[in-house]
């Protein structure tokens, strides 16, 4: 069997920087036309200068011939001004801002503290500028289980600041529960979405400890029950409009992931399309993987479909056990285990 669809986009990826960006960057660009890049690097990228200097970086590492498209993002913190959010939209290479609430995941430690006190003014010239806020929807207070956080940020946060800025446009990162699903569907249609990794699709909390601790499938949000897969498979699978692809592919390498305070992140690029392929397949919905991974995304942030194709073959293969780079090896989801689907260049 053979199923040819529209080049898809990655619509939230860690790229990282330095000769870790060199390594993973030719496992997105091999398949996706584009890529929402994160911002969390040390230091984080909070200018539009500094988001076109990563840029600049991003394409100097591409292989000869790519023509892969980093699509740019400026890290919100407690100072970030509205006069930044002009200057983003003017540079057009910065296409969101992500609210990282301060110790949510992984080089966090500078996001925001008082999203209501100190970036409402932010928030506004945003709506102005057509400009989306991406949302690491979490809650960092530790009274609060980790669990829960999820459920508790859309309660707190995330449901007021849509009541006060109707005509913000967010997209609601790597969303993980019922709770999550229920929101972004009951938001207008077109100013309200969700990006939906293939590891919080196809795994629950149960795989962090089968057989012992599994650090390769821990990440932030983490794993949830199995009830929330389940919604998570049947809001991506159900046509949805509000849906689409967005890895959160967050390489980290192994000695980073198996050690005594293991970094969070699952490193899926190598494998995120054959995943997504599984998950579809699963519930009889092949027709509805295009939307999904190639169609959603830039209807909703506004930017042409690509017009090239990839194809994918149901033909096995074997996931490598890693991936080894100068500096060390990178383990990615579902090493060594054999996936039925394996995606090319049309």
């Amino acid at each position: 069997m053979e199923l040819t669809i529209t080049q898809p986009d990655d619509w939230h990826l860690h790229l990282r920087d330095g000769d870790l960006l060199k390594a993973v960057v030719p496992h997105s660009v091999a398949l996706f036309g584009r890529a929402i890049v994160m911002p969390n690097l040390k230091p984080p990228i909070t200018t539009t200068a500094a988001a076109l200097a990563y840029q600049e970086s991003i394409l100097k590492a591409l292989p000869a011939g790519s023509t892969f498209t980093p699509l740019m993002t400026l890290y919100l913190t407690d100072t970030t001004s509205p006069i930044e959010i002009k200057l983003a939209r003017k540079s057009g290479a910065v296409f969101g801002v992500k609210l990282y609430p301060a110790g949510a995941t992984t080089n966090s430690q500078d996001g925001v503290t008082d999203l209501f006190g100190k970036c409402v003014p932010v928030l506004e010239e945003m709506v102005e500028q057509n400009m989306p806020l991406l949302v690491h929807g979490e809650v960092t207070d530790p009274d609060v289980d980790i669990f829960d956080r999820e459920k508790v940020f859309i309660e707190t946060v995330l449901r007021p600041l849509i009541e006060r800025l109707p005509r913000l446009k967010v997209v609601m990162e790597h969303v993980t529960t019922l709770d999550a699903v229920r929101f972004v569907e009951s938001c207008k249609e077109g100013y309200v979405a969700a990006t939906v990794t293939p590891q919080h699709l196809l795994l629950n909390r149960n795989s962090i400890f089968q057989g012992g601790l599994q650090p390769h499938n821990y990440c932030l949000p983490v794993l949830k029950r199995e009830i929330h897969r389940q919604a998570l498979v049947s809001a991506v699978t159900s046509g949805s409009k509000r849906f689409f692809l967005g890895t959160d592919s967050a390489p980290h390498e192994r000695r980073s992931k198996e050690c005594a305070c293991g970094c969070a992140g699952v490193f899926n690029a190598p494998v995120a399309l054959s995943a997504y392929a599984k998950v579809f397949e699963e519930v009889g919905a092949l027709d509805k993987l295009e939307a999904f991974t190639s169609f959603n995304g830039p209807d909703f942030y506004g930017i042409p479909r690509n017009n090239s194709k990839i194809k994918l073959s149901k033909t096995p293969w074997k996931v490598p056990d890693s991936y080894s780079y100068s500096f060390g090896e990178l383990v990615p989801m579902y090493a060594g285990e054999t996936l039925d689907w394996k995606p090319s260049l049309d």
